[in-house]
């Protein structure tokens, strides 16, 4: 197998989203009823790093999910240790020892243990064989420690690609909508009404700003995520919310994509110093925004470091 970081990437990047939302709920709360999420003490609506994510990952899968290379790690219906198996066939290894039956603990733990031994680099072949066949995880990183204690297993894999959570720039207002429904759940409901009741929260509009970072350290140490990956990240970005569409989710659009690239893999400047030069406004006399151009987004560029560079790729 080819060592994984030949191509990895030698900058680090820190990039900025802006997106809105218009008459949907961005991301649900499954602890509060699956409410638009809202920081309660400033009402700002919030969407997790976890939400944007998943989206990237939909949007790789969609486009490049038949390439070798790409596949999706953490997709729904996944069972993660039957995809860790792509690491043991890669370098030969019995799949016994990497999903391990009860009957078979005592038994896998010594056929590990010795194999550990014969190779002592085997858990790191294991990861870079992940890495290598998984795109998300050569991205965002994974947690693939599920096995028995002793055992032989993918190891756990810090990405480069990190999110922070979303904020929208103004307070958000959320707003349940009540619907009806002509079906019918049950017979015995059919001969009382002739119709269902239900509710729908919705965000009339806000408008969301969310930061990312990208270590070039990291890819060059630990994923090998290269700049093809990194091509395929801004690709997935800029189209996540196109093939996502719901009725919960409403109008939702990404209007800003920023990014700040260092002339070094260390960087040039601390990331806070660089989404301090980036600000959205609301425009003079808008009191309630309901729409993008109710705001003006600004780089105060004349202050960018040396050794930075900006590109607004939307």
């Amino acid at each position: 197998m080819k060592s994984i970081y030949q191509n990895a990437i030698n900058n680090r990047y820190e990039f900025i989203l802006f997106y809105d939302v218009e008459n949907g709920n961005p991301n649900g709360d499954p602890d509060a009823g699956n409410l638009p999420r809202m920081d309660p003490e400033t009402g700002s609506g919030i969407v997790t790093d976890v939400c944007i994510k998943r989206k990237i990952r939909n949007c790789v899968e969609t486009f490049y999910g038949d390439e070798p290379g790409y596949d999706i790690y953490i997709r729904q219906d996944a069972i993660l240790n039957n995809n860790d198996l792509v690491a043991g066939e890669s370098l030969g290894i019995k799949q016994s020892l990497l999903t391990i039956q009860k009957s078979e603990k005592t038994k896998a733990k010594k056929e590990g243990a010795a194999l550990k031994k014969e190779h002592p680099n085997i858990d790191i072949c294991l990861r870079e064989a992940m890495c290598q066949h998984y795109y998300d995880i050569r991205t965002f990183g994974a947690v693939m420690t599920t096995f028995v204690k002793g055992a032989l297993n993918c190891g756990q894999v810090r990405g480069p690609v990190q999110l922070a959570f979303g904020k929208s720039i103004d307070p958000i207002f959320s707003r349940d909508i009540s619907v009806t429904r002509v079906a019918i759940t049950t017979e015995e409901d059919a001969l009382k009404k002739d119709n269902e009741m239900g509710r729908k929260s919705i965000v009339p509009y806000g408008l969301y700003r969310q930061e990312g970072y990208i270590s070039a350290n990291l890819a060059r140490t630990v994923t090998g995520f290269s700049d093809e990956d990194l091509e395929i990240l801004w690709k997935a970005l800029i189209h996540m919310f196109d093939d996502d569409r719901s009725a919960a989710r409403g109008k939702m659009a990404l209007r800003e994509l920023i990014v700040f690239r260092h002339d070094s893999p260390l960087g040039n400047a601390p990331a806070h110093k660089l989404f301090e030069l980036v600000s959205a406004e609301r425009k003079a006399g808008v009191e309630v925004p309901r729409r993008y151009e109710d705001y003006t987004v600004s780089i105060k560029t004349d202050d960018l470091p040396n050794g930075v560079s900006i590109e607004r790729k939307v």
